[in-house]
């Protein structure tokens, strides 16, 4: 996703340069849904696009067909199982139509790729394998494999968004700092018998936080999509559950503000940990996305932050001759600029996953103690709903999209 975004955003800004998209797996070819396309990161599962990640969207032109499948998330309810309190983020406190919107990814990479494949500049190479990437003097080769055998190309500027894995990464010999969670993300959609009313809920519990994100109703079903953290060591066990009983422990987990559990879909589960790439820039080369820094899902800030990246990175190169985009000085530029939404957003991840993850008794009076903070101090709940709702970083974008304007 964070490729495709980065590709569709870069030629709204440079419809002058030559964009080339590579990706490992098949890709559906326009209209095509044919299911044999399947594309692992346009899975099941859902993403909740901050409000400040739709204005980007929007001014890129892409949110227009992306909200014909859009859910709006009007409230967050924040709370922790088992005691009072907790907060609730409005959009109408900010004057906003909503907090946030959740889409299905299946459906963004429809919309994304569809896009990308009608514009001229930008070719979509898949299947296609990046064997080696080899820095050279003011550029960068890559060695490409398809069906057909191995080529190679030289890029200005290679960007690297192959996931928190990134083999790439790897090869590059850049290394990480990596702080294991010892969580997995049980990954579903779950059927409710009430409305959700445009409310997320992000409820804490002693084994680590759980969402669920509203959806469009499918087939008159109203619909979740749910993220619960759970211990590693259990993640095997849940997802083997019956789906009655999974259902019911759900139930017991979450409580009863969404209504009783009626349906459970598909269950993947994901490891968590936090995971930052030692380097996101060298000559020619940047890190975009999870191989750049691989965030735990609570508050939704992994893509959100990533799109903010994109967003900021595209201002940079389209204010610089394409001669000197993939020149260090440009790139450090960048990466100066994005370096305190980073550290703030990561840090404010990282902090509310290991406070809301604990049982024992101090750090649930804090929880608490947060909460009605967070309802008594306005300036504090605006800092919060601020960094959830992905209003910092965006300026840059829309800057460049306006400056491009009166040219």
């Amino acid at each position: 996703m964070v490729g495709a975004s980065f590709a569709a955003l870069l030629n709204t800004l440079r419809p002058d340069w030559h964009i080339v998209l590579i990706e490992s797996h098949p890709m559906a070819r326009g209209d095509d849904q044919s299911p044999t396309l399947y594309q692992p990161s346009f899975d099941a599962r859902s993403t909740a696009l901050a409000s400040g990640s739709v204005d980007i969207l929007r001014s890129a032109g892409l949110w227009e067909k992306l909200k014909a499948q859009a859910c709006a998330i009007e409230q967050v309810h924040v709370s922790d199982r088992g005691l009072p309190g907790g907060t609730l983020i409005d959009a109408k406190e900010f004057g906003l139509p909503a907090v946030g919107q959740v889409l299905e990814n299946a459906w963004m990479g429809r919309v994304l790729l569809s896009h990308l494949q009608t514009l001229e500049n930008v070719t979509v190479l898949a299947p296609v394998t990046v064997k080696a990437l080899t820095p050279i003097k003011g550029a960068a080769k890559l060695t490409l494999e398809d069906g057909s055998g191995v080529q190679s190309t030289q890029v200005r500027l290679a960007v690297i968004a192959d996931g928190g894995d990134s083999p790439l990464r790897k090869r590059l010999g850049i290394g990480t700092r990596v702080e294991d969670y010892r969580q997995h993300a049980i990954i579903s959609n779950v059927g409710f018998d009430q409305d959700h009313n445009n409310i997320a809920y992000e409820r804490f519990t002693d084994e680590g936080p759980m969402a669920l994100l509203p959806l469009r109703p499918f087939e008159g079903r109203q619909r979740s999509a749910l993220v619960w953290t759970v211990p590693s060591r259990q993640s095997e066990e849940v997802l083997a559950l019956p789906e009655e009983v999974f259902a019911r422990r759900l139930q017991d987990r979450f409580g009863f503000r969404r209504g009783l559990v009626c349906s459970v879909g598909t269950r993947s589960a994901y490891p968590l940990q936090l995971t930052e790439a030692c380097e996101q820039v060298r000559s020619n080369l940047v890190l975009l996305g999870n191989a750049a820094h691989f965030l735990h899902p609570v508050a939704g800030q992994g893509f959100n932050l990533a799109l903010r990246d994109c967003a900021n990175l595209c201002a940079v190169l389209a204010a610089h001759p394409k001669e000197v985009m993939g020149n260090i000085e440009t790139l450090q530029a960048y990466e100066k600029g994005q370096a305190l939404d980073q550290q703030a957003t990561i840090s404010f991840s990282d902090s509310v996953t290991k406070v809301f993850s604990r049982s024992d008794l101090p750090l649930s009076v804090l929880r608490q103690l947060g909460f009605l903070g967070l309802e008594l101090l306005p300036p504090g709940k605006a800092l919060f709903s601020r960094q959830s709702m992905g209003r910092a970083g965006v300026q840059a974008y829309s800057a460049a999209i306006a400056k491009r304007g009166t040219r």
